[in-house]
């Protein structure tokens, strides 16, 4: 049986007074595309960097396709390709210095994909680095994360500095590495992004994992926004009455409200009244983001 392609069982990483993570615990199965949600300061970066056996664990352990991210780093790299979310390197280098001393370290001489991967991205791989936008120097990034075709990517904050257009094409490559078989672990606060690459989402707060879940199951969890214009004055009490109704608010002939669960109940409701419009929207996945945070 293949092994997953992460596995952190307890993982915590202290620093002193400061927070890390603390009992992370996630698997990740290969050929998943997997999301980390959280605002900055949220532990995401944190638990990349001990995925890539940059810090050594205080507690627990994570591995990547079998082999433990602390003693076998050298091992877990030849198979990842990874953007920090401080993407740095050395400024005097242009794109392609910096891309082929990664070739080098990773004893790979094959260029061609890095050279399309430069062109998708109309990446600037000519200059060095210290006259390059963030946008420019993320491109670089994404460039000797994926030229290698690894097959785990993780990726922390990749679009970062990106313009709509650029975002689109990563999005379109990390789609064409899915499809060859790579694994993908995002981690993100752009909900939209991961909502669109991902099947589950991890959500984490401060150091620790809260929730794990479906994105298809977060969205139809979500609750709905509602508006109802009647022909005639509107009347709160029986929508207020409704199962998971919440902030019902009347105005002249128009009702608004959140619904939780099901809508059945609500269509049974209007079916008796005289509707002008109705309206139902589904939360954002922010808001189901917020949500999770209230809750916990």
């Amino acid at each position: 049986m293949a092994a997953d392609a992460i596995v952190c069982e307890r993982l915590t990483k202290a620093y002193g007074k400061h927070r890390g993570i603390e009992d992370i615990d996630l698997r990740v199965t290969p050929g998943e595309a997997f999301g980390f949600l959280g605002p900055n300061g949220a532990g995401k970066s944190t638990t990349i960097r001990t995925l890539m056996g940059f810090l050594r664990p205080t507690g627990g352990q994570a591995k990547i396709f079998g082999h433990d991210c602390w003693r076998e780093a050298v091992a877990v790299a030849r198979q990842v390709g990874n953007l920090p979310g401080d993407f740095v390197y050395d400024e005097q280098m242009t794109g392609w210095e910096v891309i082929r001393h990664v070739a080098r370290l990773r004893g790979h001489d094959d260029l061609d994909h890095a050279r399309e991967l430069a062109e998708r991205l109309q990446a600037d791989m000519d200059r060095p680095l210290r006259h390059l936008s963030r946008g420019n120097h993320q491109k670089v990034g994404l460039v000797q994360a994926m030229f290698h075709r690894p097959e785990l990517l993780l990726l922390d904050e990749p679009t970062g500095g990106l313009d709509p257009l650029m975002q689109e094409t990563f999005l379109d490559l990390v789609g064409e590495a899915r499809q060859r078989g790579a694994t993908v672990f995002l981690s993100s606060h752009n909900l939209d992004e991961v909502h669109r690459v991902c099947e589950r989402v991890g959500i984490i707060r401060e150091g620790r994992l809260i929730a794990v879940e479906n994105i298809g199951d977060l969205i139809r969890g979500a609750l709905r926004h509602v508006r109802v214009v009647l022909g005639t004055p509107a009347d709160p009490a029986p929508f207020a009455a409704l199962p998971g109704a919440q902030d019902v608010r009347a105005d002249g002939a128009s009702v608004t409200l959140r619904l939780a669960g099901d809508v059945a109940p609500l269509v049974r409701l209007v079916a008796d009244l005289d509707v002008v419009d109705l309206e139902i929207g589904r939360a954002s996945l922010e808001e189901v983001f917020l949500s999770y945070y209230g809750r916990t």
